[in-house]
């Protein structure tokens, strides 16, 4: 009887001193710099909004939040390097379009994307735009969706690369109004763009950065926006899906840290990402983007990522699409 009240003892004792180990870490993290892992090449828009988000969160934590690109594969390089690394809070995955459709599209990814990783947090959320040439003859969804049905596969959209956000769009679009568009897959969003403004394709379903320049300059003409609802960056243009019911595709921004780490951890990445995305140097930079904050708990993240999952599996599958 003695014996096993001092075997529960030392038991307690151990459990006791396991927890205070543990809230010591977490109450001294972080005390080294934490790595924002960025799957794509310095320059582009994630990496911009990435570095705007590091500076914010530095200064929340106390701690150094430096940006580290790891692009490639789709951001499969980047997006394995989170998942390999130790579970402690010290690597952070931005995420992007491509998290949610990478398992659908890629036969075997070297990750399991719903095992290998746990949710921080929403960063933004906003619309791909629907874009002619400003010397089109279309000037609405109307006239697209008439013109697609009186010559089925005639018109043409371009997109950096099969399986990206631009290319999803418009088959979605096409499954969804049941017209034939033809896709014209480019290495990149540059010679998409190019091509576009010189006439070789019809339209793009590009990011509101990538044509933000154009359309005020005048070469281009935005016809809707992707998102269910007109974008509050983008007001006077309607949304697909006022045309074609049900129609929704969003860009969006969420980190993830690999699956394992500690729940207190994730807790003050949480708070620390909302806080940075309030500031004023934050949400400047989520303009030319046509982006809109939408932070939450990581719960909200996971849900909204399986999801999207779904969809795009679907898709994926109904429509045969393999990556480039």
């Amino acid at each position: 009887m003695i014996a096993s009240r001092s075997r529960l003892m030392r038991q307690g004792l151990i459990f006791a001193a396991a927890v205070l180990a543990a809230t010591a870490v977490v109450a001294a993290y972080p005390d080294r710099p934490i790595k924002l892992i960025v799957p794509f090449s310095p320059g582009g828009g994630t990496d911009s909004i990435a570095r705007t988000l590091a500076t914010g969160m530095s200064q929340s934590l106390g701690g150094t939040v430096i940006v580290d690109n790891k692009p490639g594969a789709g951001t499969i390089i980047g997006t394995d390097a989170v998942a390999k690394s130790v579970p402690d809070g010290y690597s952070l995955l931005v995420a992007t379009f491509a998290h949610a459709v990478n398992p659908s599209l890629v036969p075997k990814l070297p990750f399991d994307t719903d095992k290998a990783f746990a949710p921080v947090v929403m960063v933004a959320r906003g619309p791909n735009v629907l874009v002619v040439r400003s010397e089109s003859p279309l000037k609405s969804v109307k006239d697209l969706l008439e013109l697609a049905k009186a010559q089925p596969g005639k018109l043409t959209y371009a997109s950096q690369g099969n399986g990206t956000s631009a290319h999803l769009a418009g088959e979605m679009f096409e499954n969804m109004a049941q017209v034939k568009i033809t896709h014209i897959p480019y290495r990149g969003a540059g010679p998409a763009m190019t091509d576009l403004l010189g006439g070789q394709v019809d339209m793009m379903f590009a990011t509101a950065a990538a044509v933000g320049p154009h359309i005020a300059s005048g070469k281009l003409r935005a016809l809707a926006v992707t998102t269910a609802e007109r974008s509050p960056v983008m007001k006077t243009v309607p949304a697909i899906a006022e045309s074609v019911q049900g129609y929704a595709v969003e860009s969006w921004y969420g980190l993830f840290v690999p699956a394992g780490t500690p729940a207190d951890v994730i807790a003050k990445l949480n708070a620390a990402a909302k806080q940075a995305t309030q500031t004023p140097e934050f949400r400047r930079k989520l303009e030319p983007e046509g982006l809109v904050v939408f932070t939450g708990s990581p719960q909200e993240l996971d849900a909204y990522v399986k999801r999207e999952e779904v969809r795009w599996r679907k898709i994926v599958k109904e429509n045969n699409i393999k990556p480039d």
